[in-house]
């Protein structure tokens, strides 16, 4: 098993969810909703709270705001939002780091990722792709920087959003696959990690697909694949990693959970919520600058993606030791 070496660096207003047809359980209080975000300001997860929040404003006629709780590969932000109370007022942005990884990398996570919160609804699935950067021209393709990247074991430095993150783990995934091993440089986000890719003081990163077209751009960061299953409308003609002889594929979810307890009745008008939301002319602007479809789903269908994507994600951060404490 090829082992990633790593270095640590240093609320719906409820007056608005009171609809006629709800139970007195769902009636609202006045305020606003806060969609606690668990990572810094700048990457996929805080631009797609944001679009969000303004279009749940809209459909629910109440101000929603986006509050930046970062820390801990996420756990601080999805902590606060699992003891928030259970009324609606504070929603947690998950993604696959917050729900899927931590729960296998962390000995001591203070939260559940199952029990501790009601699933409302994922909002998409976000393609990855492979990037370098500026300081090794010979990273030509994928065949070049695979070649490379076994002559010369953990030579290459590839940054991510944090020890532990889903950067991080698809690289690893990646390497595992492909039979070579770079050198892993956390970041404190996912801005920070990029652009350290832009300026040439890390060799590459796996990151989402949006991010990695805005920064290809003025040809700094080269593009090498993309880790979806088929290319991308976005970049149509970036190879993906089946096409370049690699089998694998990795994307990550964003949704949006509710502190467990949650009554029923708020969910759903919350669930309702984001669909108007997903399927709103800004909402799908912003998905597709990503790459990414909506992908509204119940409760029950968030539920079983989280299971699914904590069996898919435990196993290599099984494998591969990765431990946050």
């Amino acid at each position: 098993m090829t082992v990633l070496p790593r270095r640590a660096l240093p609320a719906l207003s409820l007056a608005v969810l009171a609809a006629p047809a709800l139970a007195p359980s769902a009636r609202a209080q006045s305020g606003s909703i806060r969609i606690v975000v668990p990572f810094p300001p700048g990457g996929i997860t805080d631009v797609l709270a944001r679009a969000l929040a303004q279009q749940m404003t809209v459909s629910l006629g109440s101000t929603v705001v986006v509050e930046n709780r970062p820390g801990a590969n996420g756990s601080i932000g999805a902590t606060a939002v699992a003891r928030a109370a259970p009324d609606g007022h504070t929603l947690l942005l998950g993604v696959t780091d917050t729900h899927a990884v931590n729960p296998a990398a962390m000995r001591n996570l203070p939260y559940d990722a199952l029990r501790d919160f009601e699933p409302v609804s994922n909002i998409t699935n976000v393609p990855l792709v492979l990037a370098v950067g500026p300081t090794r021209p010979e990273l030509t393709d994928l065949g070049r920087f695979i070649a490379i990247a076994k002559a010369q074991p953990g030579v290459l430095t590839h940054s991510s959003w944090g020890v532990g993150s889903t950067s991080q783990i698809a690289m690893l995934r990646l390497a595992d696959a492909a039979g070579f091993e770079v050198l892993h440089v956390p970041f404190t986000g996912a801005a920070p990690a990029a652009q350290a890719l832009a300026a040439g003081q890390v060799d590459s990163m796996v990151l989402p697909a949006g991010a990695g077209e805005a920064l290809s751009r003025d040809g700094r960061v080269r593009l090498l694949a993309a880790l979806s299953p088929q290319r991308l409308s976005l970049l149509p003609n970036l190879a993906t990693l089946q096409e370049q002889g690699v089998a694998l594929s990795v994307s990550i979810f964003q949704a949006v959970f509710a502190p467990a307890r949650t009554p029923a009745a708020i969910i759903a008008r919350l669930n309702e919520a984001m669909g108007q939301a997903l399927r709103s002319a800004p909402m799908l602007e912003v998905l597709r600058g990503q790459a990414a479809l909506a992908d509204h789903t119940t409760p029950q269908g968030l539920t079983d993606l989280v299971k699914q994507e904590q069996e898919a994600w435990g196993r290599i951060v099984r494998a591969g030791n990765i431990r946050l404490e």
